[in-house]
């Protein structure tokens, strides 16, 4: 019996994946990476942006002459996009043939599903779950473990569907974190863990007693064994000067920061409900860069969010030149259903956002070009 995975979005889902292929391989199966060979094909989607949305609609689309012609291979959609309920209800209408969707928080249940799925096709979503404690992964990504400490996000940002599919923030507990880090260690196999967390810096206020993400880093960082700590991905009004301290001092924690910054207008900062303003941002790049030298700090930004001006889009492009990032990810403003943005007037054309995309990408290549040098 052979499967395969299909993951789209960010590094939590590539690391899911590794837990649903972990489940596929304890039920005997095989992984392949030719999907008109599998038994199970299972496709893991985001949410976050159309274009993603988009290619899993094609991509599922274009199994039903397969799925025709192998009646019992079983089709599962799971992960960001299928927690919202129309698009799961979506799915079942436009793509009949799919046996399986369910979303994020029953997630660990999809050994289960599919085996019912070969009786019945299963649609099933929570609206909330409690964090996946249970242990298995098939690590994938060489020599580099990722590891979850939290899933959720309470700061609802205007542009953004994470809270609403992934739920709260649910930190875990720091005994099962450090387990786990023991166990990865253990091994021998990698020398590089990544934390993971919609915003990590938000780890542990809503454990009792609280603990804050620079503690756990102390606790993972001493542990033996020879291995460096990386973490994605930061929040710039949760990031403290003790966790810039510690990053500087402590030779297990990479000296690289995912700082994202989405603006550097302020006005379109506010509208975005990032809760810091450009001032800020840039005095928290400048204490990093004067407390860790030859810090890597990479961002995010998006261009054309709904009534940015021509000069707000110019107070970005200077952000950029005066933090001279080592890599940044721009992307161009995609309303996400059910979010506050995606109902805001002023919705800026498509060919200005791209034009500004470009712009952006083509600054970032100079900045690295005259780095290089």
């Amino acid at each position: 019996m052979l499967y395969h995975i299909v993951t789209y979005g960010c590094q939590m889902n590539v690391h899911e994946s590794e837990k649903i292929s972990f489940i596929l391989e304890e039920m005997g199966y095989t992984f392949t990476d030719k999907r008109e060979e599998a038994d199970v094909i299972v496709f893991n989607t985001c949410a976050i942006r159309e274009g993603a949305e988009e290619r899993v609609f094609g991509n599922v689309g274009a199994l039903k002459k397969l799925k025709k012609m192998r009646p019992s291979m079983i089709i599962a959609v799971c992960g960001c996009m299928t927690q919202k309920e129309e698009k799961a209800k979506l799915f079942k209408q436009k793509f009949p043939f799919v046996d399986v969707i369910l979303g994020t928080f029953n997630l660990h249940k999809i050994g289960q599903y599919i085996l019912e799925a070969k009786n019945k096709k299963v649609l099933e979503l929570w609206q909330e779950g409690a964090l996946d404690e249970e242990k298995g992964y098939n690590r994938t990504s060489g020599q580099n473990a990722w590891i979850n400490i939290m899933q959720g996000c309470n700061n609802f940002c205007t542009y953004c569907i994470v809270p609403y599919v992934r739920g709260r923030e649910k930190s875990r507990t720091v005994e099962n974190i450090l387990n786990e880090v023991k166990e990865v260690v253990k091994t021998g196999q990698y020398n590089k863990i990544t934390l993971l967390g919609q915003n990590v810096n938000s780890y542990g206020k809503d454990l009792t007693p609280s603990v804050s993400f620079t503690q756990l880093l102390r606790l993972i960082t001493s542990i033996e064994g020879d291995f460096k700590v990386g973490f994605m991905t930061s929040h710039p009004k949760d990031i403290t000067d003790e966790l810039i301290d510690e990053i500087a001092i402590n030779d297990k924690i990479l000296k690289e920061i995912h700082l994202p910054a989405q603006s550097g207008n302020n006005r379109i900062l506010k509208l975005m409900n990032r809760k810091y303003t450009r001032e800020h941002y840039l005095n928290i790049i400048s204490k990093i860069k004067a407390k860790i030298p030859n810090v890597k700090i990479t961002s995010d930004f998006i261009v054309g969010f709904p009534t940015e001006t021509e000069d707000e889009f110019l107070d970005t492009m200077s952000l950029v030149e005066q933090a001279k990032y080592d890599g940044i990810f721009a992307f161009m403003f995609s309303p996400r259903e059910g979010t506050v943005a995606s109902k805001m007037e002023g919705q800026v054309p498509l060919e200005i956002k791209r034009q500004r995309v470009n712009k952006l990408l083509n600054l970032e290549k100079k900045i690295q070009k005259e780095a290089n040098k």
